[in-house]
């Protein structure tokens, strides 16, 4: 493609043609602010906060939508466009809940920052009529505070278009404008299935999780309880970036001492059942290929799919794996084996996950999730809300040293942290099975490079023990829709399907820290912190699920044998096919 040369603040520039303004400014190392403009997702131009100048032309331009030209000469820092961003701002907080003390994302807010960079105060916004909402608390995961939206659409386009789904738009007309669900609904009585991308991508405290910390630290105060916690592959990649480390930083030591110091009785590692779901994931496999079960096998991971299937796929029920998602296999394991092994009533545990997922707290109230008659997960935890924890108890998370987690539940392979990537569970899976067809680690396959990748769908087929299975693994919901409309229309033909709600897998989860859409639009995010995961997967003696010591001990101490009926009360759950409404 050939580039186009223009002069931005006098400088100049060249970018390939197709180029906005935009664009081209950061390739000269500018940045233009934005608050609506999401690439290739929300590109609509309306916020006006990017507007520059461009020579020739009779009004300042929008530039995430204006294309660039040849000998184009562009200003983005004069008087004018300064002046007319920072009214912008002044015009926004002027219907907007300015009490940031108490909002969640106070110094960490898009709007925020663009007014300190700008210097609007508030001695020079313009008083008037405000809209006064209700806080929408319907939904399991999340609150909707309309009072702080400022209408940038980012979370509609994203449950629109990335996810498919598109239960959120606007209301009204004019000022009385409104984000929110048709006829008014509350979030909770649509087909939300609660992936929390729409938190990812608010710029502002307009939409957040909701929090679970006091009623963990309560626990925690109760000498009565003993308070366990389980962190997921994909926190030890994001958290970092919480506390101001470069993403794709890999916090796994520093997470587990601040675990220990917050006060739980035991830290231990979702890894640890990850490996436990490949065992009994790849015998479901097994046994639908070769007994004529339904295919293809569909995993069930991720609660946002789960949901997602039920309501948009009933009739695909079916195919989903029996086997409960990690963190719920982690508490059912952990109130029913450990909890015998060390002589303590499951009532008197407390089960609490660390999650890069908000999905996982819809997850925690579904039926047929407690496996010891108490529920099997009591709080989970974004790694948002890990954050502020840490936060408020007090602790340097950077001066903490790196600590290991608890055994016997803190012990993985490999395959295991590869669970946060899409693709890894895909790819743990078909380690697992090959060994159970061939009967021999040194001949099988170690990686399924096929498979890996933050490419929305991949596709491949593998030999194994002289049988072609055909796989298939996609991310974001919209992928998925459009992966499974090709297996009902008989397109497509696959043994084994992995699916993620969240585009990129839960490295890309709704529960992990924001990133900013100035390094959002420009910067995979997803790349960076999956090759955390990769790397660890490498770093590790043992890759493969069934070479996993502890689960082992607890298949022969406990359960018997992957797929046994003490392994199904315990470890698998079942699914419900529900209406769509949105």
């Amino acid at each position: 493609m050939a580039n186009i040369n223009l002069k931005i603040n006098g400088m100049d520039v060249s970018a390939p043609a197709g180029s906005t303004i935009l664009e081209a400014a950061r390739l000269a190392h500018i940045e233009i602010p934005t608050l609506c403009y999401l690439k290739e997702i929300n590109e609509i131009g309306a916020c006006r906060i990017c507007v520059v100048e461009v020579k020739g032309a009779r009004s300042l331009v929008a530039s995430c939508v204006y294309p660039i030209n040849e000998g184009m000469e562009v200003f983005t820092n004069t008087p004018k466009v300064l002046k007319s961003r920072k009214k912008t701002l002044q015009l926004i907080l002027s219907n907007h809940d300015r009490r940031c003390l108490s909002c969640v994302r106070s110094g960490d807010c898009e709007l925020q920052k663009l007014c300190k960079e700008l210097g609007v105060d508030d001695e020079a916004l313009y008083d008037g009529e405000k809209g006064l909402y209700e806080l929408d608390e319907t939904a399991a995961h999340m609150v909707r505070d309309n009072n702080k939206c400022i209408l940038c659409r980012r979370c509609t386009a994203v449950c629109s278009m990335t996810q498919g789904i598109g239960v959120i738009g606007a209301n009204e007309r004019g000022f009385k404008t409104n984000i929110g669900s048709a006829f008014e609904m509350g979030l909770g009585e649509t087909s939300c299935v609660s992936c929390g991308q729409c938190i990812a991508v608010c710029p502002t405290g307009a939409l957040y999780e909701k929090d679970s910390i006091d009623a963990v630290l309560e626990a925690i105060a109760d000498p009565e309880k003993f308070v366990f916690v389980q962190t997921a592959p994909a926190v030890r990649a994001g958290l970092g970036e919480a506390f101001g480390l470069p993403i794709g930083t890999n916090v796994e030591g520093k997470m587990v001492a601040a675990l220990r110091r917050i006060g739980f009785d035991k830290v231990f590692d979702t890894n640890f059942s990850a490996d436990l779901t490949i065992m009994e994931e790849a015998t479901e496999f097994l046994d639908r290929v070769q007994n004529g079960g339904v295919l293809p096998l569909i995993t069930s991971c991720s609660p946002g799919w789960i949901k997602y299937c039920e309501h948009y796929f009933p009739d695909m029920t079916e195919n989903l794996s029996s086997c409960k998602s990690p963190q719920q296999m982690f508490g059912a394991i952990a109130k029913t084996y450990y909890a015998e092994k060390l002589g303590i009533d499951p009532a008197k545990m407390v089960s609490v996950s660390i999650m890069p997922c908000t999905a996982k707290k819809f997850e925690l109230g579904r039926d047929d999730q407690s496996a010891a008659g108490v529920p099997d997960v009591d709080y989970s935890l974004t790694v948002r809300e890990f954050a502020r924890l840490i936060d408020k108890v007090g602790l340097k998370f950077l001066s903490l040293p790196d600590e290991q987690y608890d055994n016997p539940l803190g012990i993985s392979t490999g395959a295991a942290v590869i669970f946060g990537a899409t693709g890894g569970v895909m790819e743990a899976a078909l380690r697992t099975a090959v060994w159970k067809l061939t009967g021999e680690n040194s001949d099988s396959p170690i990686e399924f490079n096929e498979v890996r990748g933050v490419q929305g769908i991949k596709e491949a087929t593998f030999q194994v023990a002289g049988m072609d299975v055909n796989v298939a693994v996609a991310s974001g919901l919209s992928n998925a829709r459009e992966l499974l409309e090709k297996v009902k229309s008989g397109e497509a033909n696959y043994h084994f399907i992995e699916i993620m709600g969240c585009p990129g897998g839960c490295v890309n989860g709704g529960g992990q820290p924001q990133v900013p859409a100035s390094v959002r639009n420009f910067t995979d995010i997803r790349a960076l912190r999956a090759k955390v995961l990769y790397d660890s997967d490498a770093a590790n003696p043992l890759r493969m699920s069934h070479e996993n010591e502890a689960v082992k001990m607890v298949y022969d101490e406990f359960l018997g044998a992957p797929g046994s009926h003490k392994a199904h009360d315990i470890l698998h759950t079942t699914y419900v096919k529900r209406s769509i409404n949105k």
